[in-house]
């Protein structure tokens, strides 16, 4: 069937929205958009990375600036989530071009050490900017009806259609981490993804083949730079309060490597099963045991992996099934 992948997107945001509607425990929902919004930030990363071998460590800086770009357009004049993500999108997007045009002639370790430079640059920033709450951070509510389209979206008096805000973000995130796995997809069986594999295994000789390796690692930082700006511009309404330690947070460059290594890079399937399985995992130990094992847990299952799947779990079934 032609259109198999675009049904079973379809089917999976089916079910997310059946599961808000749902009479449950409240965690699942906070769980839910966890590993949705990693499912979404390491898909934006396997983009850079795992096709085009560049890896970035600068995903927190990325996350932080859709963040306070969103608040920033709070505190300005009051602006929608939907205002705020596309806003994100576009300010991430332009600094990832900003950014790559004077990193990416750097290779290996002095890449990612100069994208981990921008995120701490960008806390610095966003520290003494009193705008936005400076160090101290902001406390951002939630908009007592929104609506969208002239549609009430929120109401608890079951009016709209859902009935709580974090059910609504949980499916608007469910949406953009849809989204985002359809457009790593298409990448990698278009020309971008050729192009960046090529890059990935021989940037000299794919150079000398007459591919346009500079204008194809900027469209791939656009791209991802902005999918991340994206995910984070949600986050400060999901959790109404947000610091730089918070938005800035290096754990998150962390996850957005360790889950497509995990889950596979080579492939658009690979982010997705990393992390879910690795946000799952975090999320479980998170109540049971403490939020502090979350580091030691991705730590053990690199180790893990790196040694017995180097290619993770998409390649390792992969090559058993041959």
């Amino acid at each position: 069937m032609r259109f198999k992948f675009e049904i079973g997107c379809v089917l999976v945001l089916l079910a997310c929205f059946i599961f808000t509607q749902a009479d449950i425990n409240r965690f699942y929902y906070f769980a839910g958009f966890a590993i949705l919004q990693y499912v979404m930030i390491s898909t934006a990363w396997n983009i850079l990375g795992g096709y085009g071998g560049y890896i970035n460590f600068g995903t927190a800086g990325f996350l932080g600036v859709g963040s306070y770009a969103a608040i920033a357009l709070i505190e300005f004049y009051g602006a929608g989530i939907i205002e705020q993500i596309v806003a994100a999108g576009i300010i991430a997007g332009f600094l990832g071009l900003a950014i790559g045009f004077f990193t990416l002639r750097l290779k290996g370790v002095y890449f990612a050490i100069a994208t981990l430079a921008l995120a701490i640059v960008l806390e610095t920033i966003v520290n003494n900017w009193d705008y936005v709450g400076g160090a101290a951070g902001v406390s951002i509510l939630p908009p007592r009806k929104p609506e969208l389209l002239g549609i009430l979206i929120v109401d608890r008096k079951g009016d709209g259609i859902f009935q709580n805000n974090k059910e609504y973000l949980f499916f608007l995130m469910a949406v953009m981490a849809v989204m985002s796995v359809w457009i790593a997809r298409t990448i990698e069986f278009g020309k971008l993804g050729r192009g960046l594999n090529a890059i990935k295994d021989n940037e000299e000789a794919a150079e000398c083949m007459g591919v346009p390796t500079l204008k194809l690692k900027l469209v791939a930082t656009v791209i991802s730079g902005a999918l991340m700006g994206m995910a984070g511009a949600i986050f400060p309404s999901y959790v109404t309060y947000v610091d730089p330690p918070t938005a800035f947070n290096l754990e998150l460059a962390v996850n957005s490597l360790a889950m497509p290594m995990i889950g596979g890079t080579f492939t658009w399937i690979g982010p997705v099963v990393g992390s879910i399985l690795l946000g799952t995992v975090q999320q479980v130990a998170i109540v049971t045991i403490s939020s502090e094992i979350n580091l030691l847990i991705i730590g053990v299952l690199l180790i893990f992996f790196v040694t017995v799947a180097p290619q993770g779990i998409v390649g390792w079934f992969m090559k058993k099934n041959k």
